[in-house]
């Protein structure tokens, strides 16, 4: 299954590079999202996480009200296409460490996919699994 797949119908909220760190935190904690992509015009040009937020506003001691999140955002995130293998994404997540990764055709975003979201993606087809097997053990013998 590839990643588009996941995201098609995702409502991807999206900060402005020019927007307070407070705003963007508030708008976090509104959507129950860890993770929001950066843009300037449009275009992704990093990703704020809560991890940007511990790491790099409150131990280094910045008003959130009076900082830009391009200030503190992870600048340049790595990226995968909207073609990517599901399992490609995971590995890639695994990998470098972290929980969210920019879906981008180019520069121009189309969507954020968590690692939550691959994990519960990957339990539903389990579920499935488990389903089929125990309707197939249970099936009456043809004869």
């Amino acid at each position: 299954m590839r990643i588009c797949d996941l995201i098609k119908d995702q409502d991807t909220y999206g900060a402005d590079a020019d927007q307070l760190v407070l705003e963007v935190a508030q708008a976090m904690v509104a959507r129950n999202i860890g993770a929001v992509p950066v843009l300037r015009e449009g275009v992704l040009v990093g990703i704020f996480s809560e991890r940007d937020l511990m790491k790099r506003v409150v131990v280094e001691g910045r008003d959130p009200a009076e900082t830009r999140v391009d200030a503190v955002m992870t600048a340049d995130p790595l990226t995968v296409g909207p073609q990517e293998e599901i399992q490609t994404c995971m590995l890639l997540m695994r990998r470098h460490g972290f929980r969210h990764l920019p879906i981008c055709e180019g520069k121009l975003l189309k969507g954020v996919i968590s690692l939550r979201d691959l994990l519960l993606h990957d339990l539903n087809e389990k579920d499935d699994e488990v389903r089929m097997m125990r309707a197939y053990i249970q099936a009456p013998p043809q004869l």
